[in-house]
């Protein structure tokens, strides 16, 4: 059965399980992102807990699931999944809700719409026009006498995430250029020494925004696994970042480098579509030492040198195999990236999440954001879908942290 619900009506639900669709026409001038504030009768997050996004997309009771967004067609489609019999104490209700991250406005939004499904019936909710607004409270879910209810809502918000954040007792910080950073939520608490934090998202699929967390800065060899918290090691004028692999297959390796003027330059020995081969960056900012090629060597090496500069944001190291490389899956050939500051500090990802799957050409051990403080190195351990030959695709998020998306770059020439 097929319902339409009108800006600030309310229903009932048939189910307290379903989920929640919005889908939009694509365009390159818009970047939408959704997330969920899991809310109290006040509405008010309880903590970072209760913030649902791409990084944190499952809350630990399981009453709200972000899903991936998907491609369909020209429209993109974002679906986060709900069980409001999971709801923690205190939680009475979810709010979903969408940032448009380029700053360009809802009103250049075309086809914007919203769909709950519960069991076999389908609620439609189609907003009004907007003007310069780049935040919006889509709909609310909530319980009401063991009931669960939905309310639309299409509020919108000039100052986008920031005032979504306000709106739900999150504070905003501000870097010296005044700059919106990662969201927090504001607790009361005894007033102690402040510690010296760095503004960090955890990573997943994608890393941006909102949790703060203090960054250990570390000496020494240190492993990280995906899941784990980011570390920063000191910047020194000379970082390598080196990829080894068992041999028995030839990979290579090459850099996406993200600037201050929000540029991606692929650092490669190959090309891709209309992307020329480039050995060196910013006068060897940024520098590929050489493709190893086949020998019989039992471990295999191939070395990219950062010598960072104030123009680069973030690095991001990627290990390729296919075309006529020939495939071999990153989990059989136990590959691994390893950062080095020479100064008696390493940093090591290994690919334990790999599968044997020998048509998954790219993998992404992790990044390296490139701040005052040093270099923060996150792992994510990201892999190309299976047969994709597309690189990865930087771009600045929301909480003006670099973040990779996988299969949206060119496709890599035949080499």
């Amino acid at each position: 059965m097929n319902q339409f619900l009108q800006m600030g009506a309310n229903t009932v639900l048939s189910s307290p399980k379903g989920n929640v669709t919005v889908s939009y026409e694509i365009s390159n001038s818009i970047d939408i992102s959704l997330t969920a504030f899991l809310l109290t009768d006040s509405d008010k997050v309880q903590g970072d807990s209760g913030i649902i996004f791409y990084n944190q997309p499952q809350s630990s009771s399981g009453v709200a699931t972000l899903l991936p967004s998907e491609q369909v067609g020209n429209t993109k489609v974002h679906k986060i999944n709900f069980d409001m019999s999971k709801v923690p104490e205190g939680i009475t209700k979810i709010a979903i809700t969408l940032t448009e991250d380029n700053s360009t406005g809802f009103s250049n939004v075309k086809n914007l719409k919203a769909e709950i499904c519960t069991d076999h019936n389908i609620i439609q909710l189609t907003p009004s026009s907007f003007k310069n607004e780049n935040g919006i409270v889509v709909v609310e879910l909530y319980l009401r006498n063991g009931q669960t209810k939905v309310k639309s809502i299409w509020r919108g918000f000039d100052s986008g995430l920031e005032g979504l954040c306000e709106n739900y007792g999150v504070e905003v910080e501000f870097d010296e250029q005044s700059k919106p950073s990662e969201p927090k939520t504001i607790q009361k608490q005894i007033p102690k020494e402040p510690e010296k934090t760095l503004t960090i998202p955890e990573n997943n699929n994608r890393q941006n925004m909102l949790s703060p967390i203090s960054l250990e800065k570390v000496k020494g060899k240190v492993s990280l696994d995906k899941g784990q918290k980011p570390v920063i090691i000191d910047k020194t004028p000379e970082i390598t970042a080196t990829v080894s692999w068992k041999s028995g297959t030839d990979y290579d390796i090459y850099a996406l480098v993200y600037t201050k003027a929000g540029k991606q330059i692929d650092v490669a020995m190959f090309g891709a579509k209309r992307t020329p081969p480039l050995r060196s960056f910013g006068n060897g900012a940024v520098e590929h030492m050489g493709d190893v090629g086949r020998n019989n060597q039992s471990t295999k090496t191939e070395v990219i040198k950062l010598r960072l500069n104030d123009d680069i944001l973030a690095v991001v190291p990627v290990v390729y195999s296919a075309q006529s490389n020939g495939t071999g899956s990153f989990y059989r050939y136990q590959v691994s990236m390893s950062i080095d500051n020479h100064n008696g500090t390493s940093v090591t990802i290994f690919a334990k999440n790999a599968n044997n799957n020998d048509r998954i050409y790219s993998c992404v051990p992790g990044i390296l954001h490139n701040t005052q403080d040093g270099v923060i190195i996150s792992p994510l351990e990201l892999y190309s879908t299976p047969n994709s030959e597309r690189r990865p695709k930087l771009r600045m998020g929301s909480s003006n942290m670099v973040e990779v998306i996988m299969d949206k770059g060119p496709i890599n020439d035949y080499k």
